[in-house]
This record gives structure tokens, C-alpha cells and sequence, in this order.
């Protein structure tokens, strides 16, 4: 406030000594009369000041005083909380003190019943054991002996009702899984129908004319040779009329020599330089036509985003014959057919259909590779960026012991629908002997077997058991036991029906 008021005075002085100089009076009066000036304009300003502070005072103690109540008026709130919290403790203390006093009085009451009841159990003991002993002399057996006597009796018992308690929850279960499973594939069939395909294993090229036969010969067998060392295939000519035989373990090299010696026919020159010429034009056609055939079969099943050389590989497949079923229709069916069961059990379709397109293109390759077909299947897949899943799904589709997941599970009931069908494959005649005497020999080896028999292609086996040696419950445990045994270590279409027959022969004669 001070230097206010000085700096004030002097704006004032230099003010007057500019008027003082400008007029330029009387330097002794206007001095005195500028100092009357300055006193009373500096009386004014501390005046003034003296009034502005003072305000300020009264405003900064009316402040302090609102401040100070407030404060005083938490406190006393603060002060009345805490005397409502001891009132509270001093409470709880005295309801504690009481339940302290109640417990003293429960744990002494404890203390006579327990002493009481060992003195009882005292007792007790002395009685049973007397009573142990009159039971010893009277029966004639130990507590050991009883006991173990017991033990057998109840264990057979045990045995009988497990046995009938295992025989009667499978055959609930085999009936709920059965309708379940007949539910859910008869409304995939229902849903999927494929025409049954049968290629030849063999290609055989038609001639117009017997004597086209020397002109495929050529000159010494140059034209034969030429052909088969640029295509890589054997030309059988033999007695057949009007055809020769194109052999090759490719399928589509032996496609690409059949394609070739049609062509060669039509022409009708047949020489090294024109047959080496047709088949370099004809195996760069057949690229193109591989091709087309895997896009076909992954737009059939609007499976996309496969690797292009996934789509070529799947489409050599067209050329693949199993058990005389065309490999990549099968590819296709067994897709459509994962596809629906994953639908009616509400999964997502795609993936089912993914994995049941891509389960047999190891068939493709697996003479390039070692190792089965689904295991070289599925590292094309995983090379190739193929999911997780489906690399799973393609591996395990033939081994039940690979199966993880449900997807695992659809795509090898897939296969397997796919596969079993009627007319769908056939098989050869020395295999499906070789099934049936494995089958025979397996179930021989069980004890008390006397004759086996395999019916309906290996469908079904009737075990003939001594009845001397099992009764009715042993035979139900070796049905069970053999059906495991065949699950392990037999491959099989479809399910194998174990039938164990046991019967009893009373014979007798008249003299």
C-alpha cells in the first residue's frame, strides 16, 4: 500500500513540475503551493488506502469466522460419530462377554458327555468282544476266516451283478448311440445321394484297324519304344483285337499315354518325332485339365481359399481309382457327408467339408512320398497351409487310435458311410478271403472256443463255445472280449457282429 501511495505522489509532483515549467512562474511559490498540493493529494490517497484495506480486513476476517464455523461444525459431527462407535463397541464387548460365558458353560457340558461316552464305548468294546468270541466257539471259525469267507462270497456276488450291471448299461447305450447314429446318417443320406462310379484300373485304347497294331510296333519297335520312353508308360499289345493296353503305376502319366495314343490313331503318323511331340502337347493339356478338374470339385463343395497347388493335387485324383471307386468322387461325397453330420449336430459345416474334400489326397502323391496316405496327406496339407484341424482330421481318418476330436470323428464316419455303401467299392476276392480267415483264426484263440465261423463278408462271427467250460455269463464277457481284440488289431468296412453261441446237449440211449 505504501509504494501505491509514494508512487502516486510522485506521478502527482511530476505533474506539477511539468505545469511549473510550462508556465514557468515563480519557482518559490510554485514550489510551496505544489507541496500544499502534494500533501493533500497524498492525505487523500492515504485516505483511500486506509479505507481499501480496512475493507479488505473486514472481508478477509468475515471469511476466516465462515471458515472457522464450518470447521467447528465437522468437528462436532466427526466427535458425535465417534461417541455413537464407542457406544457401538462397548456393545459388541458386552454381547461378546456374554457369548464367552456361554461357551465356558457349552465346553464344560462337552467335556462330561465326552468322558461319558468313552466309558461307554468302553463298554462296548468289552461286549463285543465277549460276544466275538462266544460267535468263535459256536461256529467254529476265526474272525480272519469268517472275514475272508465273507469277502469271497460278497466278491462273487459283486462280480454276477457287474457283470449284469456292464451287460445291460451297453446295451442301453449301443441302443442310444444306435438310434443317434441312424438319425444322424440317414438324414445325411437322405440329404447327399451319389452315383455309383466304377473306372477301369486299366486304360485301354481302341484301334481302327488291326493293322494299326505293327504301325505303333514301327520298324525294329522304334515307334513303341519312343513312345514308351517319352511318356513313361508300357504299351501292352497282346492277342486283344482292335485295342492295345496303356500301363502305367501314375495315374495321370498313364492318362496323359492313353490321351497321346488316341491322338497318334486319329492322326495316323505314328514316328519318334510326332509321338514325342504329341505327348509333350498332351501332358501340358492334361496340366490344365488336372486343374479344372480340383477347381470343380472344390466349387462343387464351396470350399475356397485352397492353396492352387492343393486344387492341381486334387484334381490328379480324378485319374485315382480304390477298390474301384473314382477316388475323387469319393472326396466329394465324403465331404458333402461331413458336412451334413457336423450340420446335425450343430457344428459348423465348413470346416467338416474342408476336411473331408482334402482326407485322401495323399492318394495322389503317396507314390512320390513315404509313408501312408494319410500321413502324406497330411503334411501336404500342413505344407500348404491347411488348419490345424484339418491336418488332424486328414491324419487320423483311418486310425481310430489318431481320432482327438470331433471333427476327427466326423470325417472317419464319413469315410466310412461313404465307402460301405452298396455297389460304392469292390473288392477283390483273395482279400476278403484273407478278412474272413483272420477273423476265424483270431476268435480260435480264445480259451473254450471250439469252432468259428465268418459270415456276410466278414460282417458277422458265430463262436461255437464248450459248454462245460463257460457258463452264460463267461460267454457274454469272451463276446465282449473279442470284439475288443478285433477293434485293435483287425481293420474292418463296418462293424463286426460277434455272436457267441454255447448250448446244452443232453444225450442219452436206449438199449
Amino acid at each position: 500500500m505504501e509504494y501505491a501511495i509514494a508512487g502516486l505522489v510522485g506521478v502527482v509532483l511530476g505533474v506539477i513540475i511539468g505545469q511549473m515549467l510550462a508556465r514557468r512562474e515563480d519557482p518559490s511559490e510554485e514550489i510551496e503551493r505544489v507541496r500544499r498540493e502534494s500533501a493533500d493529494a497524498l492525505a487523500a490517497a492515504r485516505r483511500e488506502a486506509e479505507e481499501a484495506a480496512r475493507a479488505e480486513y473486514d472481508a478477509l476476517a468475515s471469511e476466516a469466522e465462515s471458515e472457522a464455523e464450518a470447521r467447528r461444525s465437522e468437528l462436532k459431527a466427526r466427535e458425535e460419530k465417534l461417541r455413537k462407535r464407542e457406544q457401538a463397541v462397548d456393545s459388541r464387548d458386552g454381547e461378546l462377554g456374554k457369548q464367552e460365558r456361554k461357551l465356558g458353560r457349552r465346553e464344560k457340558d462337552l467335556g462330561r458327555r465326552e468322558r461319558k461316552l468313552e466309558e461307554q464305548e468302553k463298554v462296548a468294546e468289552e461286549a463285543v468282544a465277549e460276544q466275538r468270541e462266544r460267535l468263535e466257539a459256536v461256529a467254529g471259525l476265526s474272525q480272519q476266516e469268517a472275514r475272508e469267507l465273507l469277502m469271497e462270497e460278497v466278491g462273487e456276488d459283486a462280480r454276477r451283478a457287474s457283470v449284469e450291471r456292464v451287460r445291460a448299461i451297453e446295451q442301453e447305450a449301443r441302443e442310444l448311440a444306435e438310434e443317434r447314429a441312424r438319425m444322424v446318417l440317414s438324414a445325411a443320406i437322405q440329404r447327399f445321394a451319389s452315383e455309383h462310379v466304377s473306372d477301369r484300373t486299366v486304360r485301354a485304347v481302341a484301334l481302327p484297324a488291326e493293322d494299326m497294331k505293327g504301325r505303333i510296333i514301327g520298324r525294329e519297335g522304334r515307334n513303341i519304344r519312343a513312345f514308351e520312353a517319352a511318356s513313361g508308360c508300357d504299351v501292352v499289345i497282346d492277342e486283344t483285337p482292335d485295342a492295345v493296353m496303356i500301363s502305367a503305376f501314375d495315374p495321370v502319366r498313364r492318362e496323359v499315354g492313353a490321351l497321346a495314343m488316341e491322338k497318334l490313331l486319329a492322326d495316323g503318323r505314328v514316328h519318334p518325332a510326332r509321338i514325342e511331340e504329341v505327348i509333350n502337347r498332351t501332358r501340358d493339356e492334361m496340366q490344365q485339365v488336372v486343374r479344372r478338374h480340383g477347381e470343380e470339385a472344390a466349387l462343387e463343395l464351396e470350399v475356397s481359399g485352397l492353396n492352387p497347388e492343393l486344387i492341381k493335387t486334387l484334381g490328379r485324383l480324378h485319374y485315382v481309382t480304390s477298390f474301384a471307386q473314382n477316388v475323387l468322387r469319393h472326396s466329394i461325397e465324403v465331404g458333402a457327408l461331413a458336412g451334413m453330420i457336423a450340420a446335425e449336430l450343430g457344428l459348423k459345416p465348413k470346416p467338416a467339408v474342408r476336411a473331408g474334400l482334402l482326407h485322401d489326397i495323399g492318394k495322389a502323391v503317396d507314390h512320390e512320398a513315404e509313408g501312408d496316405h494319410a500321413e502324406v496327406g497330411a503334411a501336404l496339407c500342413r505344407k500348404h497351409g491347411e488348419s490345424k484341424a484339418v491336418v488332424q482330421a486328414v491324419l487320423a481318418h483311418r486310425d481310430p487310435s489318431r481320432q482327438q476330436t470331433v471333427l476327427d470323428h466326423i470325417v472317419a464316419a464319413a469315410n466310412a458311410l461313404s465307402a460301405s455303401r452298396p455297389g460304392a467299392r469292390s473288392e477283390h476276392l483273395a482279400a476278403s478271403i484273407k478278412r474272413l480267415e483272420d477273423l476265424e483264426a483270431l476268435a480260435s484263440e480264445f480259451g473254450g472256443v471250439d469252432r468259428v465261423f465268418a459270415l456276410q463278408s466278414g460282417s458277422e462271427i458265430r463262436v461255437m463255445v464248450d459248454n462245460a467250460r463257460l457258463s452264460d455269463r463267461d460267454a457274454d464277457l469272451l463276446s465282449r472280449d473279442i470284439a475288443r481284440r478285433i477293434e485293435r488289431e483287425l481293420s474292418s468296412p463296418g462293424d463286426v457282429r460277434v455272436v457267441v453261441i454255447r448250448s446244452t446237449r443232453a444225450v442219452q440211449y436206449a438199449r
